[in-house]
């Protein structure tokens, strides 16, 4: 029964959702593939077995946070203020979930997505349903949520969503562990470029951001305080530390009268 389920709901998804969409959720998890790359070089070269990487790739499938634990640790850093930098900067998450609640239900073209009417009777409250929950919290990420908001409905969100999540999850550690096995081979990830492929991504994604004054502002403020505490504070809480620019520029609204 779960199996059918299962293999209808692929179909579902792949039948929702246009053709365009499809090919940008592939592109965007081609990229995934290619940063997991950089991830799994940098890891090894770092000094990381190669099981970490690979772990880490699948159990915690945040690239960022993984890639801040591995630099943080391998400077010499504490690996628990390696951990919160990159449960802070998974923060982000949860108003992804606030902003789709009903995206990891149990069917894809369903609009009632909670309620256990038709087809899902008996499968929202399963094992099956509760475990597909989890797995929808587990793929959420920047790419899964970006594909759901921009479609124009819940059925194609969740589709958009789903795709795009699975994707991710076997792109992601396929190119990390990929890469492991080619930094263990090529030792100098440098000479290829590998470790200058992540900060371009996060570069690429942070510079439209900067439009915005307060936003600049903030950066500033944490690249300052980042900067002017690495040389007396031990690696990773120079990052945490860094937060601070937020609350800087966070002015507290005025009651109304």
């Amino acid at each position: 029964m779960g199996s059918v389920f299962r293999i209808n709901s692929m179909r579902s998804i792949y039948r929702t959702i246009a053709g365009g969409t499809l090919r940008d959720i592939a592109l965007a998890c081609l990229a995934v593939w290619f940063i997991g790359l950089s991830y799994g070089a940098i890891a090894v070269a770092s000094g990381f077995p190669l099981w970490v990487p690979a772990a880490q790739s699948v159990l915690v499938l945040a690239g960022a946070s993984e890639f801040l634990f591995i630099g943080i640790v391998a400077s010499g850093g504490n690996p628990f203020a390696a951990a919160l930098a990159g449960l802070l900067v998974n923060a982000r998450h949860l108003p992804y979930g606030l902003a789709l609640p009903n995206v990891t239900g149990s069917n894809v073209t369903r609009p009632n997505v909670t309620g256990p009417d038709g087809g899902e009777r008996g499968l929202t409250g399963s094992g099956w349903g509760w475990g597909r929950r989890l797995l929808g919290s587990h793929v959420m990420n920047d790419e899964s949520v970006a594909f759901a908001l921009a479609q124009e409905d819940l059925p194609r969100q969740r589709a958009a969503y789903w795709a795009c999540g699975l994707g991710v999850l076997l792109c992601w550690p396929a190119g990390a562990i990929l890469g492991a096995l080619i930094g263990r081979a090529i030792g100098n990830t440098g000479a290829f470029g590998l470790d200058a492929m992540f900060p371009a991504v996060i570069l690429a994604l942070i510079v439209p951001a900067l439009r915005d004054r307060v936003t600049v502002r903030a950066a500033l403020i944490g690249a300052v305080i980042a900067l002017a505490s690495t040389p007396f504070l031990p690696a990773g809480l120079p990052v945490l530390l860094a937060l601070a620019g937020v609350l800087a520029v966070v002015t507290p609204q005025k009651a109304a009268p």
